[in-house]
């Protein structure tokens, strides 16, 4: 069985959207795993102890250790594969086990850029509403990991929130845009590529969990509606991949 490394949160469900990238690939492919849940401040110890590779290297060439990571013994149980990273991960997954793949035929690198693009430009709005709630929902011995002096505060005046949601909904805007011309002969106007859900799915939807799961009422309310209800009807069309176990 896979073992999945998480983050415990104090509501009920994991927020992590890298982690949740892989969590629903392994739902995707209906591989058995389980999640192993480590506070933040256990993190870098626990990952050193099974042999995790690290996910980079600071400027002082000490290594970075952070989740997602996985641990896959099915294969081979006396020396089992441990992986970080989440599009490593992934490429992982899709190669040793390729039934409902993730990667269409000659789709990895525009995939891989795509899946950039969210990590790096997409989401950048969203940190200074979404870090701060995410912040919240740690443990408090977590919590405690990040304070470095104060901990991080979320935009407590409407205007602000509201400005902060404004320019989060012009990246929504400038996706749906991207993505609808998918749409018609081309694909279902739900998904990323055609008709079937793949890895690019899978980046949006995580950060749409994330949403849903932190801001429930501020965010995830208004999201699910912006440009005809797309984010819903993709939420919708990946609820059978989120799982936890």
């Amino acid at each position: 069985m896979i073992i999945l490394y998480d983050v415990p949160s104090n509501i009920p469900q994991p927020w992590a959207p890298n982690i949740w990238r892989v969590r629903l690939i392994l739902n995707y492919k209906r591989l058995p795993y389980r999640t192993a849940w480590i506070e933040f401040p256990d993190v870098e110890a626990t990952l050193r102890g099974i042999g995790a590779p690290p996910t980079s290297i600071k400027n002082d060439g000490r290594p970075v250790f952070s989740l997602p990571v996985i641990v896959d013994p099915i294969r081979s149980p006396q020396a089992p594969i441990v992986l970080s990273n989440a599009n490593n991960i992934a490429e992982y997954l899709e190669v040793t086990y390729p039934a409902r793949q993730i990667f269409p035929e000659g789709s990895r690198a525009l995939q891989a850029l795509f899946v950039h693009y969210i990590q790096e430009i997409f989401v950048k709005p969203l940190l200074p509403i979404m870090v701060p709630l995410s912040h919240q929902r740690l443990p408090e011995r977590s919590q405690s990991h990040f304070l470095s002096g104060t901990a991080p505060s979320y935009l407590s005046v409407p205007p602000e929130r509201e400005q902060a949601w404004r320019a989060v909904e012009e990246q929504f805007d400038f996706l749906a845009n991207l993505l609808d011309k998918n749409s018609g002969t081309d694909g279902d106007g739900v998904v990323t590529m055609g008709h079937e859900v793949t890895y690019a799915d899978f980046a949006i939807v995580s950060v749409l969990i994330w949403i849903e799961k932190v801001a429930p009422h501020d965010g995830w309310v208004r999201v699910r509606q912006w440009n005809d209800g797309r984010w819903g009807k993709l939420w919708e069309r990946c609820k059978s991949c989120m799982d936890v176990f």
